[in-house]
């Protein structure tokens, strides 16, 4: 006797379509189409995510860069004095505080100014 596992086969058929629910035409109805449209849309999801990460440094870097241009500072310089300070904030906290609260990030400025000034007597003292 021939056994098809059937509830087995129809519960992953279900799981299928059901994750292709909002797909258009035959991508959301037919098992063959939707296999192949969710399988696409989980590599592309998959792949963007790391994207996204990359996307959103690219902006907080530019959003910094515009502030501590304003500022007196170009990126770089900006950086390495919150370094030298020895600074624990991301650049997604800096990049929050140049678009929302200019006070803290002037002070940030003024902080990484102090350091630049004080780290090329402490590279002499090393030597």
């Amino acid at each position: 006797m021939r056994v098809t596992n059937s509830p087995a086969s129809r519960k992953r058929r279900k799981r299928m379509l059901t994750a292709a629910k909002g797909f258009r035409l035959k991508r959301s109805k037919l098992y063959r189409y939707a296999s192949d449209a969710v399988d696409h849309g989980r590599q592309y999801a998959y792949r963007d995510r790391k994207t996204k990460k990359r996307n959103y440094r690219y902006l907080w870097q530019i959003r910094i860069n515009a502030a501590a241009r304003e500022a007196g500072l170009t990126y770089s310089r900006f950086m390495e004095g919150l370094k030298a300070a020895k600074c624990a904030l991301d650049r997604k906290v800096i990049a929050d505080l140049a678009a929302t609260d200019a006070t803290a990030f002037g002070e940030l400025v003024t902080l990484a100014k102090k350091a630049l000034k004080a780290k090329p007597a402490a590279t002499l003292a090393k030597a």
